[in-house]
């Protein structure tokens, strides 16, 4: 059985690779080669990994006791590209202290 952390480090990598490819694959393919099909289908599936990370992020922080400024830095680094790579580096040194 999958635990809270772990549903939320999985989550909160597909979320980052939907973002990573809505960013630099779906978003110039709709601009450059007018092909708005990749950001419809790209988007809508980051959007629904958006709204699981914060679910998973709400249940990680009661379950795991983490402070808001901890888990504010988490969300916010969900936001920025790559951000929930790095995000996950520092979770394991946050979760093993």
């Amino acid at each position: 059985m999958i635990n809270a952390l772990n549903r939320f480090r999985l989550v909160s990598f597909l979320e980052g690779v939907s973002y990573v490819i809505l960013l630099f694959i779906a978003m110039p393919l709709k601009y450059f080669a007018d092909n708005p099909l990749a950001v419809k289908f790209f988007g809508m599936g980051h959007g629904v990994l958006f709204i699981l990370f914060i679910v998973f992020l709400v249940e990680s922080m009661r379950k795991h006791n983490w402070n808001f400024n901890f888990s504010s830095q988490l969300f916010v680094a969900s936001l920025l590209p790559f951000g929930s790579f790095f995000m996950d580096k520092k979770l394991k040194t946050y979760h093993a202290s």
